[in-house]
């Protein structure tokens, strides 16, 4: 077997990377965000579960605002991943694809309005799911949150 990496034509072409740098959101950055939706909810008359999420869909945050639907939590998390997943709103997975999809992965890809992506510096570092209202209110709490941190809205 010859390594590749020895021989002396390919080695002065040949480099491989074994790390990326990537950013993430800190705990500050989450906090704002979840003061930034909560805010808009309240402003709005519309209790909510917000849900924020790393770029690998793990939960950095959330919260079931008082009055909110607790079933919207599940609903909430997966738009978070969803949104986070494919780097783009929830709401972007074609109608006759969502309940295939939703079986599939179960339940954690969801075509519902009010996933979007946390995209900072052109970089998808999360998502955050936002559930309980209709689908524009979602959308509108979720916005707000983006914003807060200067993230693409």
């Amino acid at each position: 077997m010859v390594e590749l990496t020895s021989h002396p034509q390919i080695q002065d072409n040949f480099q491989m990377d074994y790390t990326a740098s990537t950013d993430t959101l800190t705990h500050a950055g989450v906090m704002t965000m979840l003061q930034a939706a909560i805010a808009k909810a309240e402003e709005m008359d519309q209790p909510q579960c917000i849900v924020i999420v790393d770029a690998s869909g793990e939960v950095l945050g959330e919260i079931r605002m008082t009055g909110a639907k607790f079933l919207s939590r599940k609903s909430a998390l997966s738009k978070a991943r969803t949104a986070a997943s494919i780097r783009a709103p929830s709401s972007v997975i074609p109608p006759e694809v969502q309940p295939h999809i939703g079986m599939a992965t179960g339940g954690a890809v969801t075509g519902l309005a009010g996933g979007l992506p946390i995209i900072i510096n052109g970089a998808c570092i999360g998502g955050i799911g936002v559930g309980s209202g209709s689908g524009a209110q979602d959308v509108e709490v979720a916005t707000a949150a983006l914003k807060a941190v200067g993230a693409e809205a």
